[in-house]
């Protein structure tokens, strides 16, 4: 029977521009062991006995340099199996709002970013639980109302 795991923590980050909303999306260095090379959101592990929020707090920073003017908890749970572990991996999820005109400063983990529109974004993305995430951001937290409001961690 496969364990079930939630030691991860995603992250889109987004910021607003005169154009709309853009979200950043990382490249994996291509000397990294696992999926080098893809485009993917900010996503990390949590240290032992670490609460998510902080966790992804700390992933956030450590893979962008950058400092979140809002951040919530996203009413999403991505998941996926994998089969060399036998676990169901539950990840939980969160935005991160940065100021107009941010750029990151990559850790070693990452080789490029780019700031895309949702579609754009969506295109690059290889995992669907990631492409799910982001356009529940781009609805409930960026264009959202209430759901904003109800899920914000930092203000």
């Amino acid at each position: 029977m496969p364990a079930i795991v939630s030691d991860i923590v995603e992250v889109c980050v987004f910021r607003r521009e005169a154009d709309g909303p853009q979200y950043l999306l990382l490249r994996r260095a291509a000397n990294e062991r696992l999926y080098p090379g893809i485009w993917q959101l900010v996503s990390g592990t949590l240290e032992k006995g670490e609460h998510a929020a902080k966790g992804a707090l700390r992933e956030f920073g450590e893979e962008t340099g950058l400092h979140g003017m809002n951040f919530w908890v996203v009413p999403f749970m991505n998941s996926f199996y994998v089969a060399s572990d036998d676990a169901v991996h539950l990840s939980c999820f969160f935005a991160a709002e940065v100021s107009s005109g941010a750029e990151p400063i990559l850790s070693t983990e990452h080789e490029a970013y780019k700031w895309c529109g949702l579609e754009k974004a969506e295109h690059l993305l290889v995992w669907p639980g990631q492409k799910r995430g982001l356009r529940l951001v781009h609805e409930v937290i960026v264009h959202g109302g209430e759901v904003a409001r109800l899920t914000t961690v930092i203000p």
